[in-house]
């Protein structure tokens, strides 16, 4: 059976289909974005241009510090693009002190919260008191997300699959991880299913592509738009190829 080739038109038709459907599909992809504005350099510039960046990509969230969640509700003000807060400061704060941060956020406006954990208890195997913490900041969280950090470049793999097992036993929704993939699937591995995991440190569209494609839920980025456009780009330049090759057998044969 020969190749067929499509008129100009009929080309031209095809070529806005794909286009058309690769964008819906880049939009999907954006919306999996939460953009990083927690760090102790962001101020109120910087979080302001965050939230900009968010607002614009359709972006799932934007992850500010408990001193940024007002500021950052007003900027994504009619939205869909919701506030995540980080609590817990290093992570050794007691957990009445993470329960009231985790409790103003809620009251600022932050629609979702993101827990750092006792290290030193996750160090130390100290699983009962992980759990403890993970149950009295769900219990205010509520219906909530409650996300579990366990992005710190000191864990090891083990410490993650430890911590992740205390996250699903302590009731929380999710765990969010570096954006390496051995770490993606250990915690994957480790949560069986229970709970979403998430991962941090993207920078670029490969990266996104690979931890998506291999189960991550959503990408944190302080790179949001420079991954936007890699997308696009790629998109441009998919498009462009097959404009340029023969597409066959795209109508029946004709005898």
């Amino acid at each position: 059976m020969e190749g067929t080739y499509l008129s100009a038109a009929e080309a031209a038709e095809y070529g806005e289909f794909k286009r058309t459907r690769r964008e819906a599909e880049i939009a999907v992809t954006l919306h999996k974005l939460v953009v990083e504005a927690s760090r102790r350099e962001t101020d109120k510039s910087a979080l302001k241009t965050a939230c900009e960046s968010a607002k614009k990509l359709n972006a799932y969230g934007v992850l500010a510090s408990p001193v940024g969640v007002a500021a950052a509700k007003k900027h994504l003000s009619g939205s869909q693009t919701y506030v995540i807060c980080l609590v817990g400061g290093t992570g050794e704060s007691l957990i009445p002190v993470k329960r009231l941060e985790a409790k103003k956020a809620i009251w600022q406006g932050a629609k979702e919260i993101r827990l750092v954990l006792c290290y030193s208890a996750l160090r130390s195997g100290n699983a009962s008191y992980l759990r403890r913490e993970v149950k009295k900041i769900k219990r205010v969280a509520k219906k909530l997300p409650l996300v579990v950090s366990l992005e710190d470049h000191t864990l090891s793999e083990e410490e993650i699959a430890f911590g992740t097992k205390a996250a699903c036993e302590g009731g929380a929704d999710a765990v969010c991880v570096r954006g390496e993939l051995p770490l993606l699937l250990r915690a994957l591995r480790a949560s069986g299913g229970k709970v979403r995991v998430d991962v941090g440190e993207v920078e670029n569209a490969e990266q996104l592509r690979v931890l998506v494609k291999s189960g991550a839920s959503l990408v944190q980025t302080n790179v949001p738009e420079r991954i936007a456009e890699e997308l696009y780009d790629a998109a441009r330049e998919e498009g462009e190829r097959l404009s340029a090759v023969r597409i066959a057998d795209l109508s029946p044969a004709q005898e």
